[in-house]
């Protein structure tokens, strides 16, 4: 399944608020409509936010008719501006808009920066896919054979290029032959778990049991979990780990009761520039998606609603952060920085 397919000379983009009624792709022929996706959550997910961005500024660069190199980097830029606003927290977006950058910057005439940003969207895509799968080979190694293993949000292959982090951990073991079961958390309030990771687990044939967030701690008490693993959408120097909103109350469950508590995140999730998880900002959406499911309206007028999107894991709670360059074990002693050193980027 893809979240997003580069088609040339526009983007289709999986409408995941449909799913998992309506499997729809809209098909965009200019930038403008891909950022609408992102900000929206037609497309979500740190990996495949950076990869939209990548190929909408790829789509931006044709839809931009300079001729002179100056008059079309200084078009492009609004371009930058405009991804760079769509969502504050996921780290990837921030990337993968420096190194498009940088690309349009390195390449001769308009026409040059065009081909040359078409091909580093696609060998984003590409990275991405590469290092999900050799992020599932490093982490399949800490899941058992009849592992129940707790999941929250989707970080499948709807929130990356394909194949997924936290779930392609679990397919990773599967197709070794082990028999996994997953306890996917609905994730409110906009239902990733429920609609998304669900949906995603039966086309594989994976077993799966929805259950709400605040069931989690009742069926660690009673045994049925055996470990967790999440995604990420940023992690800072020390360890700490943003992700969807409800991921730090599972970690505080998890320590209390003894279960692993496992992090799957590329290496363009690592953030040095951020020390520590405070240091992280967190988007505030619409509360709109609080108060309503679907079009039901479920909270009364006037009521005062906050939905921020995200929550920040401390380190000492993380068992192991899973990248594709490596297994960052305990995070909580010495952050990220080996993972860095090993992958050879600034620290």
């Amino acid at each position: 399944m893809k979240a997003i397919e580069w088609k040339g000379d526009s983007i289709a983009v999986l409408d995941q608020k449909k799913l998992p009624c309506e499997v729809v792709y809209n098909n965009y022929t200019h930038y403008t409509g891909v950022v609408n996706a992102i900000r929206t959550m037609e497309v979500r997910g740190a990996p495949a936010i950076g990869i939209a961005a990548a190929m909408g500024i790829a789509l931006a660069s044709k839809n931009c008719d300079a001729r002179n190199r100056k008059i079309f980097i200084d078009e492009m830029e609004p371009v930058f501006r405009m991804f760079a606003a769509t969502r504050p927290t996921a780290v990837n977006l921030f990337h993968t808009i420096d190194r498009m950058k940088a690309c349009m910057n390195g390449a001769g005439d308009p026409d040059d920066a065009r081909r040359a940003l078409e091909k580093e969207a696609l060998d984003i895509l590409k990275e991405d896919v590469d290092a999900n799968m050799r992020m599932g080979k490093f982490g399949s190694a800490f899941l058992n054979d009849g592992d129940v293993v707790m999941t929250h949000c989707n970080a499948g292959a709807l929130a990356t290029g394909g194949y997924g982090t936290a779930l392609g951990i679990i397919r990773a073991a599967v197709e070794e032959g082990k028999k996994i079961q997953v306890f996917a958390c609905e994730t409110r309030p906009f239902l990733q778990g429920a609609r998304l990771t669900a949906w995603e687990l039966l086309q594989d044939g994976i077993p799966v049991t929805v259950i709400t967030d605040s069931m989690a701690g009742h069926f660690m008490k009673t045994g049925e979990i055996t470990k967790v693993i999440v995604g990420a959408d940023r992690v800072a120097a020390n360890g700490d780990t943003a992700n969807k909103i409800g991921t730090y109350t599972h970690a505080v469950l998890a320590e209390k009761h003894g279960i692993p508590f496992y992090v799957a995140a590329p290496i363009s999730t690592l953030d040095p520039d951020t020390a520590k998880g405070k240091d992280i900002v967190i988007e505030e959406r619409s509360v709109d998606e609080v108060a309503y499911v679907g079009f039901e309206q479920i909270v009364p007028e006037g009521v005062f609603i906050r939905n921020p999107a995200f929550d920040v894991t401390p380190a000492r709670m993380i068992t192991a952060i899973i990248t594709e360059r490596g297994v960052i074990e305990n995070p909580g002693d010495n952050g990220i920085a080996w993972a860095l050193e090993k992958a050879g980027l600034p620290q």
